[in-house]
């Protein structure tokens, strides 16, 4: 029991240092990419290839971590974020700065990235009961959405606090790269101390074997959900949390200590939302959560743009925000919900690449747009998830998998 709980505490640790980690660099990533010579469309060429990048790694690692070892992949994704940052601070070449961001683990979003979540997702299914799973979940998001808000927080007031003694804007992001290596390291020692409690079990009631992609009878549920899930972060890659730190500057001029704390506000309220989820959920039902929130929450990000000045449109992103974390812990629930425990990393290493897959083009798009359509993005995003929201609801409201907690 000792070592079930310790093992739970590491990994909110580690989700909390990688979380602090992705919003302290998502602030001012897009801005060090524009010193140091890109383009908006060269940018979101960067974050699009980043994605790939991402999918292909996470692909290749969460397909074999229950056979490989959970463990051993997610030292393996750590030491690669931390050779990522290392790499971005030591040159401002767009060739190399974006074969580090293909090979390394860099969040242009500040949201999760690499092998890391859908492992995670299998440990804790693992090691807590299926009456347990989303509330351990609820809370695995909030704290990982608390870190990427204070992460966020302090690398913008940090930027600032540098750059008013001197430094250069972008010698002041590479401090902040700095930290974000060394929180990749500080990671691989952390997840070296989980036990062998949190490797992968095989489950004796399939008869098919696994496939290549460790995957046997949920097959084809998993393949019907990361389609659909491809589809909500392609649209999610045109609101990055990145790009719209950058929107921010260039429509209404806020400077790096006003987008911390913008972002900061966000990702909070999108932490407790997660919490709100869970007894939502417990009346209505994972799927009609997931879509009776995420719904709203896409009207409100369209509404973004429209508004006439810097304080409206904030308002309106912190509503947002409130809301539109709603789905994350329930999808997730649901996902580990439908396959065996020895599917669980290959099911939430499938459904994460997909998402990555589908993120991983809207990037280069954005930026193409943005040049044209200061508010396009924010138009595209929230249209393309109430499609999302409508199909997942139709294909899977009356489905003949279980919809409870």
């Amino acid at each position: 029991m000792f070592s079930v709980r310790l093992n739970i505490i590491l990994l909110f640790i580690t989700r909390s240092l990688r979380m602090f980690g992705y919003g302290f660099l998502s602030v001012v990533l897009a801005l060090y990419l524009a010193d140091s010579g890109f383009n908006n469309f060269l940018m979101g060429l960067l974050f699009s290839l980043t994605l790939i990048g991402d999918a292909g790694i996470s692909l290749l690692l969460t397909t074999t971590a229950d056979r490989f070892g959970r463990k051993k992949t997610l030292i393996i994704g750590a030491i690669l974020m931390m050779v990522a940052g290392v790499i971005f601070i030591l040159t401002s070449n767009p060739i190399l700065l974006i074969i580090a961001a293909i090979v390394g683990v860099i969040s242009p979003s500040g949201n999760e990235i690499g092998p890391f979540l859908p492992v995670e997702q299998a440990m804790l299914s693992q090691l807590v009961s299926k009456e347990e799973r989303a509330g351990v979940f609820a809370w695995y998001n909030l704290i990982g959405s608390l870190a990427t808000a204070f992460g966020a927080l302090a690398g913008g007031f940090l930027a600032k606090l540098l750059q008013s003694q001197g430094m250069i804007p972008l010698d002041s992001y590479r401090v902040i790269l700095l930290g974000y290596a060394v929180i990749g390291g500080i990671l691989a020692l952390v997840f070296s101390g989980l036990s062998r409690g949190c490797e992968a079990v095989s489950s004796v009631s399939h008869t098919t074997p696994p496939g290549h992609i460790g995957l046997h009878k949920s097959r084809n549920v998993v393949f019907k959900l990361s389609m659909l899930f491809s589809l909500d972060a392609f649209a999610g890659g045109f609101v990055l949390q990145s790009f719209m730190a950058y929107w921010f500057h260039v429509r209404f001029g806020a400077d790096e200590a006003a987008l911390g704390s913008i972002f900061f506000g966000a990702n909070l309220l999108a932490g407790f939302s997660a919490l709100l989820a869970v007894p939502l959920a417990k009346k209505i039902g994972l799927i009609r959560t997931m879509v009776f929130t995420h719904l709203p929450s896409n009207i409100l990000l369209m509404l973004v743009p429209l508004m006439p000045d810097f304080g409206l449109a904030i308002s309106v992103l912190l509503l947002r925000f409130s809301i539109s974390q709603m789905d994350v812990p329930t999808r997730q629930a649901y996902t580990m919900a439908v396959v065996d425990p020895d599917e669980r990393s290959a099911a939430a290493g499938i459904t994460g690449i997909a998402r990555s897959v589908g993120a991983s083009v809207s990037p280069v798009l954005c930026g193409a747009v943005f040049s044209v359509f200061l508010s396009g993005p924010f138009i595209i995003a929230g249209g393309l998830k109430i499609l999302y929201d409508l199909i997942l609801f139709r294909n899977f409201k009356a489905s003949h998998v279980s919809d409870d907690l």
